[in-house]
Order: C-alpha cells, then sequence, then structure tokens
C-alpha cells in the first residue's frame, strides 16, 4: 500500500523547503499559476482539507449543483485558487512548520480507514463514483507526489523522487485512469496496448474484453500497440505538465501506433 510511503515522502518534503533559498519560493513552476510558495500553500490544504472532511467530517464551503465533471472541476479550481491566495500571507517558515504537523495528523487519520470500504472522495479521473479507502490514499500519494515532484523541478532536485520506490507508486495509481481515458476508443476484442516506462520497471496493459477496456499487469499477450514513455515525462503528462505535442516528440510507439497516441492526454489529477 502506499500508506507506508507518507512519512518518508513528508519527510523528503520539509527538507527540501527547509533547504530552499528566500529566493527559491518565488520561483515558477510547472502549474502556469502558482510559484514554489503557492505549490507548498496547496499541499498544506490538502491535509487540512483531509483531515477536516475525512476525519471531523467537516465541509466548509458546499459545491451547490454539480451536475457534470465540468462542474467538480470548477468547484476544486475555485478552492485552490481562494486558498492559494489567502496563504500567501503566510510565510514560508510558517508554511512549513504547518505542513510538518498537518502531515503527521493526516497520516494518523489514514491508518485509522478500513482499506476496503468506501471512500468518502470517489476517484473521479478514473471514473469511479465509488472508490475504496485504498485507492482514495494512493491518490493522496499521487496528488503528494507529484506536487512535491513540481517543486523539485523548479529547483532541480526532481531525481529522487523519480526512484522506484517512490516512482512506481505514483505510476501504478495514476495508470488506473486508463481504462475511463480510453472508454471512447473503439478496437476488436483482444486488442492489446503495452504501456512500458523502463527506467522504473514498469508495465501495464490494456486489453479489450467484451467491448470494454480492461487494465492488467499479467498479460503475455503479444500487444498490438507498445508505448515506451521516458521516465522524466511519465509523470508530466500525466498532471497537465507537459503538452502533447511535446510528449508525442518522446513516447516511442510501436505497432499500432495510433491506439497508443491518445495516452499523452490522458489526466490522474483533476482537469
Amino acid at each position: 500500500m502506499t500508506l507506508s510511503l507518507f512519512p518518508e515522502i513528508d519527510r523528503l518534503l520539509i527538507e527540501l523547503l527547509r533547504s530552499l533559498l528566500p529566493e527559491d519560493w518565488e520561483k515558477q513552476t510547472l502549474a502556469p499559476q502558482w510559484k514554489i510558495k503557492d505549490v507548498a500553500a496547496h499541499l498544506l490544504d490538502g491535509n487540512i482539507r483531509g483531515i477536516s472532511s475525512s476525519r471531523d467530517k467537516y465541509f466548509g464551503e458546499s459545491p451547490g449543483e454539480i451536475h457534470s465533471y465540468a462542474d467538480l472541476v470548477s468547484f476544486l479550481n475555485r478552492l485552490n485558487a481562494d486558498w492559494v491566495k489567502a496563504a500567501r500571507r503566510i510565510s514560508p517558515q510558517v508554511l512549513t512548520d504547518l505542513l510538518e504537523i498537518t502531515g503527521k495528523m493526516y497520516y494518523e487519520h489514514l491508518q485509522t480507514l478500513d482499506s476496503e470500504a468506501d471512500a468518502i472522495f470517489s476517484v473521479a479521473w478514473a471514473g469511479e463514483d465509488i472508490s475504496t479507502n485504498r485507492f482514495h490514499i494512493a491518490r493522496e500519494y499521487t496528488e503528494k507526489w507529484h506536487h512535491q515532484q513540481q517543486i523539485r523541478r523548479a529547483v532541480g532536485k526532481e531525481q529522487i523522487l523519480l526512484e522506484s520506490e517512490y516512482y512506481f507508486p505514483f505510476l501504478e495509481t495514476s495508470f488506473r485512469a486508463l481504462p475511463h481515458h480510453y472508454r471512447e476508443i473503439q478496437a476488436d476484442n483482444h486488442t492489446v496496448i503495452r504501456f512500458v516506462v523502463p527506467s522504473v520497471g514498469y508495465r501495464c496493459d490494456l486489453v479489450r474484453v467484451s467491448g470494454k477496456w480492461t487494465l492488467t499487469d499479467t498479460s503475455e499477450i503479444k500487444p498490438d500497440c507498445e508505448v515506451s514513455i521516458p521516465d522524466p515525462i511519465a509523470w508530466r503528462i500525466l498532471t497537465k505538465g507537459i503538452s502533447q505535442e511535446e510528449a508525442l516528440q518522446q513516447v516511442s510507439l510501436s505497432g499500432e501506433t495510433a491506439l497508443g497516441m491518445p495516452v499523452v492526454g490522458m489526466l490522474a489529477v483533476m482537469g
């Protein structure tokens, strides 16, 4: 489970933030509207909002009428923007201290959840209306991972989170969006599309079964298409951190290449 990684990834974040120079906090990240300090504030919001809603059953502002995925994204984007704007009043030192405190609080709460029970929020980017706590916790890990990686990329310290012990769980969770992302892509039954991130040994197969796409990591069938994604851009594809055109220039496609191209438009974040 990803839960065991929370203390370590939080520790790495705090060490990183405490190492930053004052001018580093204003460096631009891959998120167009956010500097490093804004991304750190968003991570703090994730801890606080998670504790408040899941542990305390307190939801604060009502989203009102949500009729579509786009409505939900719009509501979350507004919440995120409001928080980040207010957090610009907080010093980097206080922000880091609060991240350290709330990270421990959130981890302690997540440990109390039944991993197979229904989560308080579904993983909407994977097309689920109801998700288990196991998937919800894994989704929270990907949030912590990719936002920390945005900060690391801005200061040239990316490599540690690209090590397999941290990167593989991020990829394994994020690629669970594949069946939902490919739901409109038509193909014959038994068609296999293989996705590989070679440096960390990640591989999964998307298989067409009874008119639907199914994800597996155990298929031994020769793929109709293989997609090999370099590790420095795999996470960026999944988190809106690279254009589709730039991604296609670096992704290696073999076989029926048209089947693999849609992956560069896949998101494993709300967006």
